[in-house]
């Protein structure tokens, strides 16, 4: 309804409503019969008592005589056909009474055949411009999507996906299961005893632009922002081994073929089975799937062929990588004072909100001017502000700065004001640019600072936009005792997963971390989600994230004033 109003020229705000009423209605939680039959549905948000009588008839009937009278008003496939830009109604009316043109197939065979430059109202140009068009959505260029982005869009596909017909699971796979850092596709997979209806209703979401493919038990698609999708619809008994397959990665794959090889089984794209009858071998999850293999579970942040088989095989996987419910405190949080937009007791109750037992109140410096950083009178006057705020709240509010590392080494703040706070997060800003030798320099210097303890967003990058800065190797932050940061600020990432098991007495024992949000917001709190994302696929364990410790032990380990 909300396409075919857009379509027509109505109103957008019209349009905008039935929009945020099938929204609400994919994200449901209880039987939407039920609601209809209580008369409960305008307690949905967006939905008035216009829209609720459409959805209660579309539930009880099957159809909708608003949604019916507005189609006989289009053209067959109008809805399909608007989806191609620039081409409106008018257009879309005269196609199909010159050419009878119903499907964005048909138009693109039309144009390719030259006929659409004959329709009135049209050319050679206009012929050549939709044939283009029509190419893009079938064939999008290459889309990198940022994890936060990505997660986002494949959450709001999954929801619709799981109120398809007949649907027992749904969920996310590909490359974004695993928290890679940018994806260039969504993966899903669905379990349902017949795919059809399931393939039918996920192409009807309001999120796909143009389908680029179907089959039996699969099918792709472009969403409306270029983003390609591939799902894939399998038996119920066959989804945990789609599940895997389609999770990858293709190194990780191998490697569990080469174990199921050793076993007399075969690794395929639906499981495993019997190398010689055939016979597939029963499982109702993934980890039946590892069972059979002899292995434990491998969570999807570690399925990258970085050694992670044969650390299983070795009994050398970690089974305590950190989560977010381990998390006690969130780091680094800027407010109104610099850059932040929102205020101390704001951000405070948001912390309360989430169950947290600390915030660190962490400000830029003066040298970071452009932040509206802080100089010694503006924090003076912050600290009063966190000690009113602090009686009006439970969560543990700690008094903290991200002090610049100056192009010489040195920390912005004296030192003695460094000394009287809770916690100090030092991080590059400027002269990103520096060679390798002086930036090498530059943070040695800083991290032999009595008051160094916590490194923020090690690699300087801003993912999918600025490149990672030259940083110095093993040694460094090490041999200090020191404490690096996993950085998210969604736009930016911490140190990389290590491209081979982590073995405790190497080169990173004795660091420990911090998963930290950068958040400028109090919606941005939510960055811990990524943090931990990019901390699993490190194979950071929980006992290294200085931020599961309680309220005292954390304010000891990371105190400016002393060694932890």
């Amino acid at each position: 309804m909300a396409g075919l109003l857009a379509l027509a020229g109505e109103s957008p705000f019209r349009a905008r409503a039935y929009e945020r009423a099938a929204t609400a209605i994919e994200h449901l939680d209880v039987d939407l019969a039920a609601l209809v039959e209580a008369g409960r549905l305008t307690e949905l948000p967006g939905i008035g008592r216009g829209i609720a009588a459409m959805i209660a008839e579309l539930q009880r009937t099957g159809r909708s005589k608003a949604l019916d009278a507005l189609r006989e008003r289009m053209p067959p496939g109008a809805l399909s056909l608007g989806r191609i830009p620039g081409l409106g109604l008018d257009k879309i009316r005269a196609l199909h009474a010159a050419l009878g043109v119903e499907t964005i197939a048909e138009l693109r065979k039309a144009c390719e055949e030259g006929r659409v430059r004959g329709v009135k109202g049209m050319g050679e140009k206009t012929e050549r411009r939709l044939l283009d068009r029509i190419r893009a959505l079938e064939n999008p260029v290459e889309v990198r999507l940022r994890l936060d982005r990505a997660l986002a869009l494949a959450e709001s596909f999954t929801a619709h996906l799981r109120t398809a017909p007949g649907v027992v699971r749904a969920e996310i796979a590909g490359a974004l299961r695993r928290r890679a850092e940018t994806v260039d596709r969504l993966v899903f997979v669905a379990a349902a005893p017949t795919p059809g209806p399931v393939i039918g209703h996920a192409l009807a979401s309001p999120l796909v632009a143009a389908v680029s493919g179907r089959a039996t038990g699969s099918c792709s698609a472009v969403l409306a922002d270029g983003v390609p999708i591939e799902l894939r619809v399998v038996e119920p008994d066959r989804y945990a081994g789609a599940l895997l397959d389609a999770t990858g990665s293709a190194d990780h794959l191998r490697g569990l073929a080469r174990v199921a090889r050793d076993r007399g089984l075969e690794l395929g794209a639906e499981g495993l089975a019997s190398q010689s009858s055939g016979a597939r071998v029963p499982a109702a999850g993934e980890e039946d799937l590892y069972r059979h293999l002899g292995l434990p579970y491998v969570p999807p942040e570690l399925r990258e062929g970085s050694g992670e088989v044969e650390a299983a095989e070795a009994g050398r996987l970690p089974d305590d990588l950190v989560t977010a419910g381990d998390l006690r405190g969130l780091v680094h949080c800027h407010t109104v004072y610099s850059d932040g937009k929102h205020t101390i007791a704001e951000m405070a109750r948001a912390a309360d909100a989430m169950g947290m037992r600390y915030l660190t109140i962490t400000d830029h410096s003066p040298t970071a001017f452009y932040a509206r950083g802080l100089d010694v009178d503006r924090l003076h006057a912050q600290w009063e502000e966190i000690a009113r705020v602090q009686e009006t709240v439970s969560v543990r509010l700690l008094r903290g700065t991200e002090s610049d590392i100056l192009a010489d080494g040195g920390l912005d703040y004296p030192d003695a004001i460094l000394e009287q706070l809770d916690v100090v997060i030092a991080s590059i800003h400027a002269r990103h640019r520096m060679d390798a030798d002086r930036m090498t320099r530059r943070l040695v210097r800083a991290m032999q600072h009595p008051c160094f303890k916590i490194w923020g967003h090690a690699l300087g990058r801003l993912v999918l936009s600025r490149r990672a800065d030259r940083v110095p190797g093993r040694g460094g932050p090490r041999r200090r005792g020191r404490r690096p940061r996993g950085d998210r600020d969604q736009r930016r990432s911490g140190p990389p997963r290590p491209r081979a098991p982590v073995d405790p007495r190497g080169p990173r024992a004795g660091l420990r971390f911090v998963v930290s949000t950068d958040a400028h917001s109090v919606d941005a709190l939510a960055n811990q989600r990524y943090g931990v994302a990019m901390a699993r696929r490190g194979w950071v364990r929980r006992g290294e994230v200085l931020n599961t410790l309680d309220t005292e032990a954390f304010v000891r380990a990371v105190s400016p004033r002393g060694r932890a």
